[in-house]
């Protein structure tokens, strides 16, 4: 399997492979340990873990490299933080959801926030010192923005926000979070700070990504101020859609990343299994299996990779974005099912790996927008008419 591998990787510069090898004989030593610990615990790590988590992989810009070295961040290119995010997801798919989403904070707050934003929030982020919760969904909402129910009341100098959101990442963990609300008749982007009260959570139970803070957050007249409103107020859907557009792509290498750690075990397993005196994997239907599963894990990553490289020419790229996710998650799905499948029975034991890589893949077609609203997106984009 390395030379096919290898082939993949050979539209990689020097520089990529480099930064890929030295990043994955680090992640190898240092977080595949720990993601079988928070599997076998069943819980996400506690915030000054996943702090200094954050303080690792951001010393390979996964948490800066969003945003211009001018700013303060690593300043990688999408495709260099997308071949080192995949195989963070490969290694520890939990870890690379938190990060997904501290990284997208960092973006939001730079791209977004002023100068005294950039101060309070934006650097402190950056020294993996606070962890930053994204809210949009709520029990009733999920990726229609303008349905938020959530709302920011002005009294005097003082803003108070109260609603509920819903499936939030790093909810648990979080100092501050980015609240899509309601204020001033418009949608807005509204940082809260847990430590002034009216901010709790509750830690959700999944199937798969147990390892990933996901949460329900309650915001009970929680105080800010209009210092705190990110970017225009009134501007939060259209700065969310573009939030959406860069973490599809991720959302769909998350998968990538997962969809190739069961493709591994699958064709190991293949090799060493043996059946009627040879191999499975020297039967034609394993073959056929295994063919099929690398063949649609290498066009999910090459509809990503393009997404990337979209996203950084800075053209308008939703179709392509959800194109990408689309066909990512639910092509994960379909791999990690065969390669339990080729596992046989030994397959749906926790004695072996590929039983995670499965519930965990199975988690991806639903955040940020499920695999219906990409087919909407596509289709609105192809069509010019709104179907929903």
């Amino acid at each position: 399997m390395e030379n096919v591998i290898a082939a993949a990787q050979a539209i990689y510069t020097d520089e990529q492979r480099m930064l890929l090898e030295n990043f994955r004989k680090m992640a190898e030593a240092e977080f595949a340990p720990l993601a079988e610990k928070y599997e076998d615990l069943g819980h996400p790590p506690d915030a000054d873990t996943l702090k200094s988590l954050f303080a690792k992989v951001e010393e390979f810009g996964l948490i800066s490299g969003l945003i211009p070295e001018e700013d303060g961040g690593a300043g990688i290119d999408r495709m260099t933080y997308g071949i080192l995010y995949e195989e963070l997801a490969r290694i520890w798919a939990d870890l690379a959801i938190a990060v997904l989403i501290q990284s997208h904070a960092v973006f939001a707050v730079n791209l977004l926030g002023d100068a005294a934003q950039k101060e309070t929030y934006l650097k402190p982020l950056l020294r993996s010192e606070r962890i930053c919760a994204t809210c949009i969904s709520e029990p009733e909402v999920g990726s229609n923005v303008r349905e938020v129910k959530t709302r920011a009341e002005r009294k005097g100098d003082k803003i108070f926000v109260t609603g509920q959101k819903l499936w939030i990442s790093n909810g648990a963990q979080s100092d501050f979070a980015i609240v899509v609300c309601n204020l001033d008749d418009g949608i807005s982007m509204v940082i809260v700070d847990r430590d002034k009260g009216g901010y709790e959570s509750r830690e959700l139970r999944k199937m798969g990504l147990v390892g990933a803070s996901t949460c329900e957050l309650f915001f009970d007249r929680a105080e800010t101020t209009d210092a705190h409103v990110l970017g225009n107020s009134g501007g939060g859907l259209f700065q969310t859609l573009k939030l959406f557009e860069s973490a599809r792509v991720f959302v769909g290498l998350t998968s990538i990343g997962i969809a190739q750690a069961a493709l591994e075990c699958a064709v190991k397993y293949a090799q060493d299994r043996e059946q009627h005196g040879k191999p499975i994997g020297g039967h034609q239907l394993i073959q056929g299996y295994l063919a099929d599963m690398a063949t649609h894990l290498d066009a999910g990553r090459l509809l990503c990779q393009r997404g990337l490289q979209l996203l950084d020419m800075g053209v308008r790229c939703d179709t392509q974005t959800s194109m990408a996710k689309w066909y990512a998650t639910e092509m994960a799905v379909e791999i990690a099912g065969k390669a339990v499948q080729i596992h046989g029975g030994n397959g749906i034991t926790k004695e072996f790996p590929v039983e995670r890589h499965f519930r965990n893949a199975k988690v991806m077609p639903i955040p940020d927008g499920t695999t219906e609203i990409q087919k909407l997106v596509i289709g609105r984009n192809l069509t010019g008419l709104n179907a929903f």
